[in-house]
């Protein structure tokens, strides 16, 4: 039997990769909606137009991190299952 390590040294590298690069989309998303939060708060108390853009947008960059995140999964089951 014959390991080829560096195939899968490969593969182990590129799965810690997209691991952490799909935490860090998801984490942006967990911080958007947070940051909206503050934008409502703000507008509440200060009836700002500015914030309500604000928490737009950060509802937007929120469900555009979540669907990345979901589009990561859904590839990785369709490569799993797909055969």
């Amino acid at each position: 039997m014959h390991i080829k390590w560096t195939a899968l040294a490969q593969t182990a590298g590129f799965s810690f990769g997209i691991t952490v690069a799909v935490v860090a989309v998801f984490a942006l998303g967990i911080l958007a909606l947070s940051r909206r939060e503050a934008a409502l708060t703000a507008q509440r108390s200060a009836a700002g137009t500015g914030a309500a853009t604000a928490g737009r947008l950060a509802l937007a960059g929120a469900y555009a991190c979540f669907a990345v995140c979901g589009a990561a999964v859904l590839y990785g089951l369709s490569l799993i299952a797909g055969q």
